[in-house]
């Protein structure tokens, strides 16, 4: 059986493998970008058969194209002007020398109703397009994501029960008027952190969805600690088309999370109570860190000043968790929603290097917080895949999406804390 003879889309490394897939995904050991059979291997001789090279120079998309359909040359020809390359009989390679249809992103959706995704590259100072066939998406298990949900509620829910009582210990021992039921306070917290999160992974879905990528309903991740959860997330099943989509992708969710927690964490810090530091324990409390944005959102509610230390509210402490998601979540490293919108503007050997110099920074801040170190060395295994980038990696980023950064660039400053959680 003949092997694969595959080259990655973004760094051009080429390899053997043991398969004959037209694409392999995310699969260059260099770079994490796509690989595309370029060719085949027989015996341990690499030997491209019926790969087509142009002898010579043609205009156009009238050179041979092997047996690729009429609709994809008619749709090629009304994309570019195009110097025929190459063709194995699944991935086709071109020279573009005059682009005319500037929206990429409509050019693969037309070429994906003829069931073919295209990548538009620079290779060695020119500009190469790729055609191979789109992958299908696989059957989703439509269940599953209703089932984590259900167990965030629970987790969620009985983690805001814990705030809540301790927060109506307080109540009681200072003789401070308030709202006593757990239960109430309780979901109050679990409704909150589920919004931020929701809202956060919805955007992103609904940003796909715009742009014609394939993706899931977020997945809730329910685990039992101080917020009852690790967050949420969702797959992208088909690959990102511009890097405006990118950014966009990239930025839905940091922003709209970053929204619902503006008027919760205004809730929960009117909710929350002003006391004297001798009346809170001597040891084994939590010291939620400070950011800029926490910090304005309290001088705008609050009126009391002097040596007082404000107790949070579980809904104060959801708006707070749903501010260290955002500012986590664009940090610019790695897939990261950061760090697909600072891949928009970097190749990828730039990228993976500024990955691995953020994920050493942070892995010694953990002499500040020692949860930095485990984010660090997350951010480095993360960045050791690489990140593969749009398909269009040649057409500009729009004025609109430069604004967007700025607003993403903003947020990130103003969510930033650099020691989430103490011990007192």
């Amino acid at each position: 059986m003949p092997r694969g003879i595959y080259e990655c889309v973004n760094c051009a490394h080429r390899e053997v493998l043991d398969t004959t897939e037209p694409i392999l995904p995310r699969a260059c050991p260099k770079c994490g970008g796509d690989m595309i059979l370029v060719g085949y291997s027989i015996e341990g001789s690499e030997r491209q058969d019926n790969v087509e090279t142009a002898s010579a120079p043609t205009e156009g998309t009238t050179g041979a194209y092997g047996p690729l359909s009429p609709e994809v040359e008619s749709k090629l020809s009304e994309f570019c002007s195009l110097r025929f390359e190459g063709f194995d009989g699944r991935v086709a390679a071109f020279e573009v020398l005059e682009i005319y249809e500037k929206n990429f992103e409509r050019v693969l959706g037309e070429l994906e109703e003829l069931g073919y995704w295209a990548a538009l590259k620079k290779r060695n100072g020119k500009i190469v397009l790729f055609i191979f066939p789109a992958v299908k998406e696989e059957g989703r298990r439509s269940w599953l994501p209703w089932i984590l949900l259900l167990a965030t509620v629970g987790t969620t829910f009985l983690a805001g029960y814990y705030q809540a009582v301790n927060f109506i210990w307080l109540l009681d021992y200072l003789g401070i008027p308030g709202l006593r039921n757990p239960y109430l306070i309780a979901l109050s917290f679990s409704v909150s952190v589920l919004a931020i999160l929701g809202t956060h992974e919805l955007a992103h879905k609904t940003a796909a969805t715009l742009h014609g990528v394939r993706a899931t309903v977020p997945y809730f991740i329910p685990f039992p600690n101080i917020i009852g959860t690790l967050g949420a997330l969702i797959r992208v099943k088909s690959p990102v088309p511009t890097r405006d989509a990118a950014i966009d992708l990239g930025v839905s969710g940091p922003i709209a999370g970053f929204l619902v927690a503006i008027p919760v964490t205004l809730i929960g810090i009117k909710l929350s109570v002003m006391v004297p530091p001798s009346a809170l324990p001597s040891e084994g409390g939590i010291a939620f860190g400070s950011n800029l944005f926490f910090y304005l959102l309290m001088k705008l509610s609050l009126s009391q000043s002097g040596d007082y230390v404000l107790y949070l509210h579980p809904m104060a402490i959801a708006g707070w968790v749903g501010i260290l998601v955002t500012f986590l979540n664009l940090i610019p490293a790695a897939q990261l929603d950061g760090g697909h919108i600072a891949r928009a503007f970097m190749s990828e050997r730039t990228h993976r290097y500024f990955t691995l110099a953020l994920g050493v920074i942070l892995v010694a801040m953990g002499i500040l917080w020692v949860g930095w170190t485990l984010w660090g060395m997350l951010i480095l295994l993360m960045g050791s895949a690489g990140n593969p980038g749009a398909l269009d990696e040649v057409s500009p980023v729009s004025k609109k999406r430069l604004l967007l950064v700025v607003v993403a660039v903003v947020i990130f400053v103003l969510s930033a804390t650099p020691v989430p959680f103490s011990l007192s």
